[in-house]
């Protein structure tokens, strides 16, 4: 949707101070995100701001101490605000900084908000303590939490008039966050098993005998720790080659944006695969001048016309 649209839906002081507080949220939490969307212009900014910021409260129902049922019964409210997003009746005075930046951002741009539902669903299988017994069944909840966030991202990008392909933008957006996702799950293992979560498959835990768990700084005994780890490395690299096909489709900003994001979290799996025991000792982090320097190769349009010549050469 072109920047003209937005500007049909000017912003008043009530929905610009919903958006700073949406902006303040992002930016106290989500250092990666962050880093990426300030690349984007401020229309768009602020729009992946208000998306960020109700998703951080649902996750954030998730991760708290509530017993389940007081989760759920939050969550369900969530859904609610949602609703009421959804059918426009949120007012610019409401008392909801998050529903009035998130309202007013998806009347400027074409965000199909049922992939906050999305997130909603992939979240209470947390609370119900769901297991993923194959890649396959993980992929259900990787696309409710991650690769809903793509879709969603991708309705405030838009693509570029005449891109080819365009069609598979949606494809490509939700594929990339199952890569983020699963990065995540590796980057986060012991956070998660000392809040007795396992993502992994347990048929890949079973097939490198880490069926155990991973309950303290040492790989489970007997186990081929580093082979589970190189194992979900090469799965997720492949997630990220087909993802990035979404980069030449996207404007130079967005591009810039998602190429950031996505070059962070790659950093990332670089340096889980090299030292795949770091995540058992803390969590795996990038320094901010490295973070840096991948948001600018991102802006410099690198990666996309990198992607771009891959393309065109892999279907020649």
């Amino acid at each position: 949707m072109s920047e003209a649209v937005e500007g049909n839906n000017a912003a008043g002081a009530p929905v610009l101070a919903a958006y700073s507080y949406c902006e303040a949220v992002t930016g106290q939490q989500a250092r990666n995100f962050a880093y990426g969307i300030r690349l984007l212009p401020t229309p768009k900014r602020r729009a992946m701001s208000a998306l960020y910021a109700f998703s951080r409260r649902v996750d954030d129902i998730g991760d708290g101490s509530l017993a389940p049922e007081v989760k759920q019964a939050r969550l369900e409210d969530t859904r609610a605000l949602l609703g009421r997003i959804r059918e426009g009746r949120i007012d610019e005075d409401d008392t909801d900084p998050v529903g009035v930046a998130l309202a007013h951002a998806s009347r400027a741009f074409p965000i199909p908000l049922d992939g906050l539902d999305e997130l909603i669903d992939g979240v209470q299988m947390d609370v119900r303590g769901e297991t993923y017994e194959t890649w396959d069944d993980l992929k259900v909840y990787c696309r409710c939490v991650a690769g809903a966030i793509g879709r969603l991202s991708l309705g405030v990008f838009g693509t570029v008039p005449g891109a080819r392909h365009a069609e598979r933008a949606a494809e490509y957006a939700d594929t990339l966050g199952l890569a983020l996702q699963l990065t995540n799950i590796l980057r986060d293992v012991r956070e998660d098993a000392e809040d007795g979560r396992t993502y992994l498959p347990a048929d890949d835990l079973a097939k490198f005998g880490c069926s155990a768990g991973f309950a303290g700084a040492e790989p489970p005994a007997g186990s081929d720790f580093a082979g589970l780890v190189h194992f979900e490395v090469r799965r997720a690299r492949t997630l990220f080659a087909e993802g990035y096909r979404l980069l030449p489709m996207l404007d130079r900003r967005s591009g810039a944006c998602v190429a950031a994001m996505a070059g962070i979290y790659r950093r990332l799996l670089d340096r889980i695969e090299r030292d795949p025991e770091a995540v058992l000792r803390g969590r795996v982090s990038l320094p901010g001048r490295e973070k840096a320097y991948v948001a600018v190769r991102g802006l410099s349009g690198f990666d996309a016309r990198s992607i771009a010549r891959h393309t065109t050469a892999g279907r020649g």
